[in-house]
Formats: C-alpha cells, sequence, structure tokens
C-alpha cells in the first residue's frame, strides 16, 4: 500500500520514528502533518513488553498521534535487524527517539554510530531529565516532569496542594521544543551539509514552559504562589461566576479595568484611587473579585460574555470539550480534522494548529496496521523479497 500525505511542505525529508508514548509522537506528528515521509519503526508483536502505553491502536490516542505515517516493524536488538536500520538511515534525514538515555547506545543508534553511517543525519532525543547528569537514569513521565519543573507548586487553589495541569504539558512541550530544533538543525544543514544531536528533556522543556514564573524566581528570589483560576500578578484577570455558570476575564490593563467597571455599571469601583494601577487593584484582589462576583450573579455567562466583548474587555465562556468544538469560531478554525479509519469509518480527531498560507499541513490517512510497509519500504533500500520472507520468519521484522 502507497500512502502520500497532502502536504508538500517537508516532501523531501525522510524521519524514522522511534518514538512511543507521547513526546516523541508529538514532535513527529509535527513533520508528518506537513507532509515528511515518516516511516514509524515498531518492534514486532510479542518483542517489546512495553508495547500498548498509549492505549488501543485503533483508539483516540494512537490515532491522533501517530497519523501520516507509514508502519514497519524491526526487532532491533538482532543484529539483522540493526543492519536493516543502518540501511534505512543512509537516505534518512532525520531520527527521532524518546528511549531512556542509555537504551540508544546499547542498541546502537546513538548519533556517532548514525553519523558514521549518514554524516547528514539528524538525530532527535527525548528524555526525562536529559541525555547525561545526576539523574540519566531515572524514568522520567509527565507528570514527575510537571512537579519538579514547578508547574504543580504554582497551580490550583492557594494552600490546597500542588495540583496537576489537566493535560500532558511537559510531554507535549518536549515534543514541539524537539521538532523545533529538528527545523532549526536542517536549515543549518544546508549550509554546513552535517547533520547534528539534537535533544530536548520534559523537566527543562516544563522549566521553560513557566516562562515568565521561573523567570521571576531568577530576577527576584520571588518564589511565585499558587493564585487558583486568577492570574499571578493581574487583578482583575480569572475566572468569575454568573448565575448559570463560570467564565474568565483578562481585565489586566487600566483601560480595560475602567471599561469593565463601566459595563457593570460600577463607577465607584472605576474612580477608586486605590484601583488606578494595577499593583493596589492586585493587593485589594479578595475584595474586587467578591464585588464582581455579586454583580455578574445577577445575569449569564453568555449575557456578559457579549456585554464586555462588545465593551472590549477580553471574556470568554469556560468550556468543557463538547462546548469547545460547538463554539462558531473552534469550527471555522478547523480545529477537528476528520480522517477515513479502514476499520472505524469516518474519525474525527485534533487539526494541526499551524497555519501555513501556500503549504498547508494535511491529516490523509490513519494510523496504519502494525507492519503494513514491510514488504514496500525493505524493498525501496535493495531487499529481494526473498530476503523480506526471510525476516518475517526468523522474526527480524
Amino acid at each position: 500500500m502507497t500512502f502520500t500525505v497532502n502536504s508538500s511542505a517537508l516532501k523531501r525529508f525522510r524521519v524514522l520514528d522511534l518514538s512511543r508514548v507521547r513526546a516523541g509522537p508529538t514532535c513527529v506528528r509535527m513533520l508528518a502533518d506537513f507532509g515528511a515521509d515518516v516511516i514509524k519503526v515498531e518492534s514486532p508483536p510479542g518483542v517489546d513488553p512495553n508495547d500498548g502505553l498509549s492505549g488501543n491502536r485503533d483508539g483516540y490516542d494512537m490515532q491522533n498521534l501517530h497519523r501520516n505515517k507509514r508502519s514497519i516493524t524491526l526487532n532491533l536488538k538482532t543484529d539483522e535487524g540493526r543492519e536493516i536500520f543502518m540501511r534505512l538511515v543512509k537516505d534518512a534525514d532525520v531520527v527521532v527517539e524518546n528511549y531512556r538515555p542509555d537504551v540508544k547506545f546499547r542498541l546502537g543508534v546513538d548519533y556517532e554510530s548514525l553519523k558514521k553511517v549518514n554524516p547528514r543525519i539528524v538525530l532527535a532525543s527525548i528524555s526525562g531529565f536529559g541525555q547525561d547528569g545526576p539523574y540519566v537514569k531515572r524514568p522520567g513521565f509527565d507528570q514527575i516532569a510537571q512537579g519538579m519543573g514547578g508547574m504543580m507548586s504554582i497551580t490550583g487553589e492557594p494552600g490546597a496542594g500542588p495540583m496537576r495541569a489537566g493535560i500532558a504539558v511537559a510531554d507535549s512541550s518536549a515534543g514541539l521544543y524537539a521538532a523545533l530544533g529538528i527545523m532549526i538543525a536542517l536549515l543549518e544543514r544546508e549550509k554546513s551539509g552535517e547533520g547534528q544531536w539534537v535533544q530536548s528533556s520534559l523537566l527543562h522543556a516544563m522549566i521553560a514552559m513557566c516562562d515568565f514564573q521561573a523567570a521571576r524566581f531568577l530576577m527576584t528570589g520571588e518564589i511565585p504562589p499558587q493564585a487558583g483560576n486568577d492570574h499571578p500578578t493581574s487583578t482583575p484577570m480569572g475566572a468569575f461566576k454568573s448565575n448559570d455558570g463560570y467564565f474568565n476575564i483578562g481585565a489586566s490593563g487600566t483601560a480595560q479595568y475602567r471599561a469593565l467597571c463601566d459595563a457593570i455599571e460600577r463607577p465607584d469601583l472605576r474612580d477608586d484611587p486605590r484601583y488606578e494601577k494595577n499593583d493596589g487593584r492586585y493587593k485589594d484582589r479578595p475584595r474586587i473579585n467578591a464585588e464582581l462576583n455579586q454583580e455578574f450573579g445577577k445575569n449569564t455567562t453568555q449575557h456578559w460574555v457579549d456585554k464586555l466583548n462588545a465593551a472590549g474587555v477580553p471574556c470568554g465562556p469556560i468550556y468543557n470539550m463538547k462546548e469547545v468544538f460547538d463554539d462558531e469560531q473552534v469550527k471555522h478554525l478547523g480545529a477537528a480534522a476528520t480522517v477515513a479509519h479502514p476499520k472505524l469509518g469516518d474519525i474525527r480527531i485534533v487539526s494541526q494548529p499551524v497555519k501555513l498560507s501556500r503549504t498547508p499541513a494535511a491529516i490523509s490517512y490513519t494510523l496504519p496496521p502494525q507492519g503494513s510497509s514491510n514488504d514496500e519500504v525493505l524493498a525501496s533500500v535493495g531487499y529481494t523479497p526473498a530476503q523480506i520472507e526471510s525476516f518475517k520468519l526468523k522474526k527480524v521484522i
């Protein structure tokens, strides 16, 4: 079966995908959606005890993470399996892996080994804590990185204990940083002619995603506290309660604060000299929030969202996932993509959020059956049908 992704942006690049779980597949998905020829290298059935970490192959997570790829099976623990992989490396541009740091060396697919076969190769390695250092042997998972990267200490209601984010923010950000690193390496290769080793980690990515909160500590020595649904430093900016639900306000500037007070007909809050600047509003945030919630409780979320946006006050509802994809702007953005699955029929998955005007991303097909491209891929690098059949009998593929 021949697979073609309907995007030309990265069509000239071939990517060998050794990744699994979330961080690595998130990285590779960026390349796949923009047309790179991605070959997902999987272990033959029964070889890898960690198969299935992302759930059922036909389930929502695997389908969303691994679209636009071909699939081959390859047992890298065998000499013949490694030989096949290195033959693929000769014509590849990128290899992506998120093994524990030592595994790639045991398998012989580390950067120096790949570079000997193809000096232009870019290896992207994603790990929990980095490729060296005191924690190099530790297994890394998203929630562990959320805790060690500081995010859980600043998330949740004040005094209620640490709280994880509801998404795999460390995994996803490490994958996206790796994808950016790959693109930088490929751009640099156009000048130097050489590949390089790109590295990202869940821990460093999580710290980077904390961004201004991390910089707040580094420059001032202040340890950021939990702020619940309020913005850490601006007021009023957070979640408020109407008579039928909740909504967000982002009135961070003085002009927006004054417009907010006018919209709810509270000139006393607008003209109070204590609230002329954000510092004063931040200091008295509990009182301001209480006064605002008292006013907002008089009407519906939709009423306030419409009225405040009309007044130039940033404001939006707080949706569950059904409400997200029912929203007219979300539909306009095309945030859900429909793709045909051979067994499940048409399914909807999350679309690529990066928009390009001439060479946009495309989701052309779902995760194919395991090893469905074995014959095609191996034949393309010179193996005969008899050799391929021999590999199957020996469980090399």
